[in-house]
């Protein structure tokens, strides 16, 4: 596959080295560039398969370098136009992401998952389905373990659910999925796309190489992804949460509960009933009535999902309860990263909210995130780069409470003040996490951390 190629790495990180350490299990060698002149390259020799034949390609990039080498593996965190994968472009050479490197090795079928909102539920719910049923599982991508790191641990009856981002996407030359899904496209990471209409493109292309007689699950709730039944090479079939679908995965009302279906061929499957289950708020419905679908389309029977989807928890970080102290629920929603998703965690609370939000400027807009607010935010405590932009938001849409805090600790330390019994505290900050903590895990992990420390006093 990759025989006599020279290949180039972009980027020393943990993508990069993930990269290195499958090419090297693989029997392969390569070349790692860093801008970083001072790389610690014996350090990174040491992080790889023995006997690896790897070099390195340190500084400013230059462009002969896209003559020397014949693939260009980089990292998400790079985009597109930047000048290492620009030069490759223009020598039309390949250009690939670890989705793409790490599909080329597995053995597998893979259940592919893309979406604004809502993947790593989706994708943590697909595979505990897949759990029940199959021997050999892998749950992969962007939810947290590289697909490159058990790619070559894969085998011809395994089958894989891969959470895929966006910037994963741009990458993929010939992914193939044998079921695919999108759940959603709503305004995110446009200050790498630019516009909506290229980022939609992009979540499409996760089924650029499926064919007819494969599945793509579209959201039928979401306009976007329902225009993209008519735009892919798949075969589409259509969730909902709100309408009654002739064919599909649906939620039916059946006298005061809801039940989730699998309509198909004039038949139709019972699952389960939204009172047997444990998963908080509506929008964690259409993660589930994807999750159905994907499973159902991957050969697993309507029985066994039944009994996963009843029995699996909230993923960490998304609306998950924490503790309740002195009488107030803390719930952490970190993985609120942006708008649209921050929207969820509003809607799932129950009892009078104080608001914890604000982070990196992805350069979102605020406003039907304040309008949701629906007057179940007591108070809304503002941090980061966007707290300003947030504040000026809310003030026009008529919400003033709002206390402004420098660090977390700080805007918990607020919440706590102002939260009576029966109060809900919910860290849900439409924002990325950059410039503030590492990642969305470390910011739910340190507020979690703080709750507990306010519960041992209590």
């Amino acid at each position: 596959m990759l025989e006599n190629k020279k290949i180039l790495i972009a980027g020393a990180g943990i993508s990069g080295r993930g990269a290195a350490r499958l090419l090297g299990r693989a029997g392969y060698g390569a070349a790692i560039y860093d801008g970083k002149e001072d790389l610690d390259t014996e350090a990174i020799k040491a992080d790889l398969p023995e006997g690896m034949d790897i070099s390195f390609e340190l500084g400013e990039f230059r462009d002969e370098l896209a003559d020397t080498y014949d693939l260009l593996i980089m990292s998400p965190g790079i985009a597109i136009d930047n000048p290492a994968p620009r030069a490759f472009f223009e020598k039309n050479k390949p250009v690939w992401g670890e989705i793409e490197l790490a599909s080329a090795f597995c053995k597998g079928r893979i259940a592919a998952i893309t979406g604004t909102n809502g993947k790593t539920t989706t994708t943590a719910l697909t595979g505990s389905i897949f759990e029940a049923y199959y021997d050999s599982v892998f749950v992969v991508g962007n939810i947290g373990i590289p697909f490159t790191s058990v790619a070559l641990d894969t085998r011809e009856d395994s089958v894989i659910a891969a959470e895929i981002s966006s910037f994963q996407l741009e990458t993929t030359v010939d992914f193939h999925p044998a079921v695919s899904a999108v759940l959603n496209v709503t305004p995110d990471h446009l200050d790498r796309h630019k516009t909506m209409e290229v980022y939609a493109d992009t979540k499409l292309s996760i089924a650029k190489k499926q064919t007819g007689e494969e599945v793509i699950l579209l959201n039928y709730d979401d306009p976007i992804t329902r225009a993209m039944a008519g735009k892919t090479p798949a075969r589409p079939v259509m969730f909902s949460r709100l309408a009654d679908l002739p064919e599909g995965i649906l939620l039916k009302e059946e006298g005061d509960r809801q039940i989730f279906v699998i309509r198909q061929n004039g038949e139709e499957i019972p699952v389960c009933g939204t009172d047997e289950i444990r998963l908080l708020g509506s929008h964690n419905h259409e993660n589930i009535l994807a999750a159905i679908g994907i499973a159902w389309y991957m050969g697993v029977p309507a029985g066994i999902i039944r009994r996963a989807v009843m029995d699996f928890k909230a993923v960490e970080h998304r609306i998950e309860y924490v503790d309740t102290v002195n009488g107030v629920d803390y719930y952490n929603d970190s993985k609120g990263t942006n708008p649209d998703a921050a929207i969820k965690g509003i809607q799932a609370m129950e009892k009078p909210t104080i608001l914890l939000g604000g982070g990196y400027d992805k350069k979102s807009t605020y406003d039907e995130w304040i309008e949701a607010f629906d007057g179940k935010v007591k108070c809304l405590i503002l941090m980061g780069a966007t707290a300003e932009a947030i504040g000026q938001t809310a003030i026009r849409h008529g919400f003033d409470q709002i206390i402004y805090a420098d660090s977390l600790e700080e805007a918990m330390e607020a919440a706590r003040k102002q939260a009576e019994p029966g109060d809900a505290v919910l860290l849900s900050p439409a924002c990325a996490s950059w410039g503030m903590f590492k990642n969305y895990e470390v910011r739910g992990q340190v507020f979690k951390d703080i709750v507990r420390s306010y519960k041992s006093e209590e």
